[in-house]
């Protein structure tokens, strides 16, 4: 794949997804960073803002398998993973996949599922397979799943654990569209709903090749002593309990990668890294403390202070 071809398949899956997506080109350029970087997405806000909407606008832009799973309480792991139906016409048990056997998994609303249906989605995001029943189960390449959830509701909601935060690669946000972004929603939606005539204008070995070429962008060891100083500064943070492991290192390091390959160049600079800082560090932090509300606040907080003190390379 050429630098031109990279360069126009970025660019047209980005204004596929900003033509039903109005004014938030900061989370299309999330989304966009995580597929190319080989992550998991994790859209977190408010209900009503286009959380699910950024989700399936991402999906249909690609020509894949795509499966919508609505989290509620009473999903058990077998309604995600799949499991083994007897048959009784040839006697013996026949495995029935699950909706995690897809290419894009939305799972809307992820905290409204237990933590034990929540993890039955870890191994498939960790390692591309999934484990049922004692026999390992390949999942299709690309694989990518998009959650979504609301920050601000805690009435019959379980919040996601550690080890599952850290599996997804950025944490983004849509917020409240500006006034004209949201006349131009009301205008696309007088018809229906924009996001389900959308065309893909990717298949799915051209994620691969893109995903591909990240691993291409040169990382400069200036710009990777000043990942890991921002990474120390967080396990040194006297206002966290918890700072950024080496998987969350090794996160940041393809997320910026990615984000370059998307601004057109084949190298890292420290902005790419110090841009990403938030998206892909503040959900792997704890704050001292364990309040629950206001714990991403403080997360970004603590991670836009270390930010501000720890040197720039020239």
């Amino acid at each position: 794949m050429t630098t031109a071809a990279t360069i126009s398949l970025i660019e047209t899956l980005e204004a596929n997804i900003a033509s039903v997506v109005h004014g938030k080109s900061e989370p299309i350029r999330h989304a966009v960073v995580t597929l190319l970087a080989g992550g998991h997405l994790l859209v977190e806000d408010a209900p009503g803002v286009g959380k699910t909407s950024l989700a399936k606008a991402l999906a249909r832009s690609i020509d894949c398998r795509f499966t919508r799973l609505q989290c509620t309480p009473d999903m058990l792991p077998t309604d995600v993973l799949g499991a083994s139906v007897y048959r009784p016409n040839v006697g013996e048990f026949e495995f029935r996949p699950g909706p995690i056997f897809t290419n894009v998994l939305l799972a809307d609303e992820i905290n409204r599922t237990t933590p034990r249906t929540q993890s039955a989605l870890l191994e498939a995001m960790s390692e591309g397979q999934v484990s049922v029943e004692g026999e390992t189960h390949a999942l299709d390449r690309p694989f990518f799943v998009v959650a979504t959830q609301n920050p601000f509701e805690f009435e019959g909601t379980y919040p996601l654990p550690e080890n599952q935060l850290d599996r997804f690669m950025i944490r983004t946000s849509i917020g409240y569209p500006d006034r004209e972004a949201e006349r131009e929603v009301l205008v696309s939606h007088r018809g229906g709903e924009p996001v389900d005539d959308l065309e893909p204008v990717l298949d799915g070995d051209q994620v691969l090749g893109l995903q591909q070429k990240v691993r291409d962008v040169r990382v400069e060891h200036s710009v990777n002593d000043y990942l890991l100083d921002l990474v120390t500064a967080t396990r040194e943070d006297e206002s966290l309990d918890l700072g950024v492991s080496t998987r969350g290192a090794l996160t940041l390091y393809r997320a910026a990668q990615a984000l370059a390959l998307v601004e057109q160049r084949d190298y890292v600079v420290p902005d790419d890294v110090k841009r990403l800082a938030i998206p892909t560090l503040a959900h792997r932090v704890i704050c001292r403390g364990l309040v629950r509300e206001g714990q991403r606040d403080r997360a970004v907080d603590a991670i836009r202070r270390i930010l501000d003190t720890v040197p720039v390379p020239a």
